[in-house]
């Protein structure tokens, strides 16, 4: 096992004072689970510049004094999981870029996300959560510091109604953002083909979020094949987790992932859903998930899905 604590973070920048990775392991929210602070090391190395496309920070401040609050209502509570704890894991699994995903919790609030990603440029991307109110001088901003598309969450409070995605996506589209959703693509089987026709790119979070007991037989899921296979969607081979309750090898969702890079290798990119918010124990281990996908991905897939497919979606302009 790898400490990540121990481990100076690839991209971790000098000015920046770092945190002792345990601080997020050990102040727990009742019933919410704490990271692993400790990483096992994968089989093999990861390629140049991969890129974990799906993170999260949960700080209460910034070292400035910045408060970030939480959100009323929420579904949950996170424990604290600080950005530098996020670089020593990263730096000690390989993962040289990244994507920060503005969580549910915050709300319309993007202090913290505005702060991250102004500190991080060189190596962040962001995705933000766009109401249909939010002044454009807002999605400017971000834009500007590296945001490349606005989240629906479907599954959390906290989070945008479906019925309001044509008004966002009016907003984003001039920014050449993509629309990424978090929802069981089993509940209403149609309904990521008309997110599709949004006339945007749409990402799909956590391979559908359907469980993989009947993923290969639900009529959602085959959607989103087809899909993937048109070029129509992205999916993003994360939250395993959360389809299954296995914490390593994750053989139950194997048949997803090996339909999904069946499909089209060309529109999957993977996350690690770090510091993987509300879920049930135990906690999972970050190196389990790496494991998982390297024993899932040749190495021309694994080109694709962890550098490839992440420069086209959030680097290339």
């Amino acid at each position: 096992m790898l400490n990540a604590s121990s481990l100076t973070p690839l991209f971790a920048d000098p000015s920046t004072p770092q945190k002792a990775v345990s601080e997020g392991a050990v102040i727990a929210a009742p019933a919410y689970l704490p990271f692993k602070s400790e990483v096992t090391k994968p089989d093999v190395a990861l390629p140049r510049g991969a890129c974990d496309c799906h993170f999260h920070v949960f700080e209460s401040a910034a070292q400035d004094g910045q408060a970030f609050p939480l959100a009323e209502p929420r579904s949950y509570t996170p424990t604290p999981a600080p950005l530098d704890a996020y670089r020593a894991m990263a730096g000690a699994l390989g993962i040289e870029r990244a994507v920060l995903v503005h969580p549910s919790v915050y709300g319309r609030d993007h202090s913290s996300f505005v702060h991250w990603l102004s500190l991080c440029q060189g190596w962040m991307r962001g995705v933000a959560v766009v109401h249909p109110d939010t002044p454009l001088s807002d999605i400017e901003h971000w834009h500007a510091l590296g945001a490349r598309g606005t989240r629906c969450n479907a599954l959390f409070d906290g989070g945008v109604d479906a019925d309001e995605l044509p008004r966002i996506v009016e907003r984003v589209r001039d920014f050449g953002w993509h629309l990424q959703v978090l929802m069981d693509v089993g509940r209403d089987p149609g309904q990521v083909l008309r997110m599709a026709d949004l006339g945007v790119p749409l990402v799909v979070d956590h391979c559908g979020h359907v469980p993989a007991t009947h993923a290969m037989s639900s009529r959602g899921f085959q959607n989103l094949l087809s899909l993937v296979r048109e070029g129509r969607a992205w999916v993003k081979l994360s939250g395993l987790y959360r389809l299954t309750p296995q914490r390593s090898g994750f053989h139950d969702t194997r048949p997803m992932v090996e339909a999904l890079l069946h499909a089209n290798p060309a529109q999957l990119v993977w996350g690690s859903d770090w510091p993987h918010p509300a879920i049930a124990p135990p906690m999972v281990d970050d190196g389990h998930l790496v494991q998982a996908l390297l024993d899932g991905c040749s190495t021309a897939e694994l080109q694709q899905v962890l550098v490839d497919n992440p420069t086209r979606l959030y680097w290339s302009d």
